[in-house]
């Protein structure tokens, strides 16, 4: 293979973003471009945007910045969905070369016959309409745990998102594709997987397969030990879904379920599919089955019409569930979208000052899930990297542990019982096997056993 120099990659945002950047990282690879790290002065650096949040344009500038410290010669990409909804932002960003869309991204190589830098940006950037392609990935070599892409994509058009502006139309390959970059998936040292999109639940939209079928194919893999389901909206999180979870050697009990809000009023002005109703019925299904699933949840604060009442309704609701944690959105305003049109805009303060309060109780919450878990024996994935001594891991639930580092434990799974809660909120485990008594010496001598 030619060597045509090297690569350094930066991902912002969500997990799909980590699973497309790993995908063209090893694309690169393939073709002559050694992947380095980030901060080693790479000849070419690709960076991989996100728009959920109104700091995209902040960020994106400080990591150029950034890869240009290290290489001002460098030859600077920006892909992702900040890149396909304000190109000509981005090519305003001093130091960048390249800005590459949605379609385009996938066929970066296409792009680096040139890769001198001018005082021109180059923009390849066509209408999401025309962005029809699915194309697969996943991330290895970065985590203990893979991303595994299997759908892209959303039909949706919530009034506050701008998603399907960035990433076109659901869109996914058939389940027998999926099936085959998954068994190539398996062939790598991953244990765990997982499974990511825009809208995983709308995997075969358009089609006679479904997600539920999907995840039957998947389980039958014996070299893939764990998933998990990553985000999947109330509405297409059925209840067969949840029950073959249930039943499933792979699956593992952990849910994130989007709710953005208690207040039926307000979900229909987001454009949602569902009610609280829907949402509690799902809910509470998960944990008659499975009492000791771990359930996530999404909330947006701050959307406009969310009065006090709108608010205390979305709290009260959230109090009447029995989920483990949420991550708090604090509602901002994004272009191309109905919402900022509404009336009843609530203040930024107000916003702020709410985000507070959620997540003030979503931390009492977890803490309250990790008491209850406290004496179960459970399978804990090892992680790889080292922090602070420790060596940290998640149970099949989701609950984070921690253990005085050991490199034996890297991307192993052990039996462990789940013994209390350190000051950081992470608990510490007893090792059931008596084939850790090593390490577990090793931990006596660090005065981790009290």
């Amino acid at each position: 293979m030619n060597q045509y120099g090297t690569s350094a990659f930066y991902t912002l945002g969500c997990k799909l973003n980590f699973s497309e950047t790993s995908t063209i990282s090893r694309n690169l690879e393939e073709n002559g471009y050694a992947k380095i790290e980030f901060d080693k002065g790479a000849d070419i650096y690709v960076i991989n945007t996100c728009s959920v949040t109104d700091q995209a344009d902040k960020k994106c500038r400080n990591i150029v910045r950034k890869a240009l410290s290290y290489n001002p010669e460098a030859f600077v990409i920006v892909i992702g969905c900040y890149a396909q909804l304000k190109p000509n932002e981005i090519a305003s960003i001093e130091g960048v070369d390249l800005v590459l869309g949605a379609q385009e991204k996938f066929n970066i190589l296409d792009y680096l016959n040139n890769k001198v830098k001018s005082k021109e940006t180059i923009i390849k950037n066509n209408h999401i309409k025309h962005t029809t392609t699915f194309f697969p990935g996943y991330s290895v070599g970065d985590r203990t745990r893979s991303f595994f892409k299997v759908q892209d994509g959303c039909n949706y058009f919530c009034s506050f998102c701008t998603i399907p502006l960035a990433r076109g139309r659901s869109r996914s390959a058939n389940i027998d594709k999926t099936i085959l970059k998954a068994k190539e998936l398996a062939k790598s040292s991953v244990n765990e997987v997982v499974l990511t999109g825009v809208n995983i639940g709308d995997f075969g939209h358009g089609t006679n397969e479904n997600f539920y079928g999907l995840i039957k194919e998947l389980d039958k893999i014996e070299e893939i030990n764990r998933y998990r389901i990553s985000s999947i909206e109330p509405d297409l999180l059925s209840e067969e879904i949840i029950q073959f979870v249930k039943n499933s050697k792979r699956f593992l009990p952990h849910f994130h379920i989007p709710l953005q809000s208690g207040s039926d009023n307000l979900l229909t002005k987001m454009r949602r599919k569902y009610d609280t109703s829907l949402y509690k019925k799902r809910i509470n299904l998960i944990k008659k089955l499975m009492p000791e699933a771990c359930i996530g949840v999404d909330v947006i604060v701050g959307f406009p019409g969310e009065s006090e009442e709108e608010f205390n309704k979305t709290i009260e609701f959230i109090n009447s569930l029995p989920v483990s944690y949420l991550h708090v959105f604090t509602y901002s305003e994004r272009a191309n979208t109905t919402a900022p049109k509404m009336e009843n805009e609530v203040p930024i303060e107000l916003r702020r000052e709410r985000s507070k309060q959620l997540r003030i109780l979503s931390l009492k919450m977890k803490r309250a899930f990790y008491e209850s878990q406290i004496g179960n024996t459970s399978k804990v994935l090892f992680e790889q990297q080292e922090e602070n001594g420790y060596i940290y891991g998640f149970t099949e639930n989701y609950v984070k542990v921690k253990f005085p580092f050991d490199r034996e434990l890297v991307n192993t799974i052990k039996e462990v019982k789940l013994r209390e809660i350190d000051r950081d909120g992470v608990i510490k485990i007893d090792f059931k096997s008596p084939l850790i008594s090593k390490i577990k010496f090793k931990a006596k001598e660090k005065n981790y056993y009290n």
